[in-house]
């Protein structure tokens, strides 16, 4: 059974830094694209950022150069360092593999 946990999230100022973090499990994470993805109030799921197998990465438009996906095969984690928070990066991330997403952590960004 594909199991996804985040953590990390929480309340920041804009211009603040968070580094969330995802422990998969039920699965061969090593060879899984990894992805996270958002969901801001009243508004459908966004893609934020992925990475395959080989370290390719990709990330949306609205974070590139701010935030940074990284993986530890090591630990079966998957990470999203967040800098340079704005308030619109308020949302409940979350990290998915295929069809399945974890619980979700919220992000606050508001002064």
């Amino acid at each position: 059974e594909v199991q996804l946990v985040e953590s990390g999230g929480g309340l920041v100022q804009p211009g603040g830094s968070l580094r969330l973090s995802c422990a998969a499990s039920g699965f061969t994470f090593s060879s899984a694209t990894m992805s996270w993805v958002r969901q801001a109030p009243g508004k459908g799921l966004e893609g934020v950022s992925s990475i395959n197998n080989g370290g390719t990465i990709m990330i949306a438009g609205p974070v590139k150069g701010r935030f940074t996906i990284s993986r530890d095969n090591a630990k079966n984690t998957l990470y999203l360092q967040m800098n340079s928070l704005k308030p619109e990066d308020t949302a409940v991330y979350y990290c998915q593999y295929l069809n399945s997403r974890g619980q979700g952590t919220q992000v606050t960004v508001s002064s």
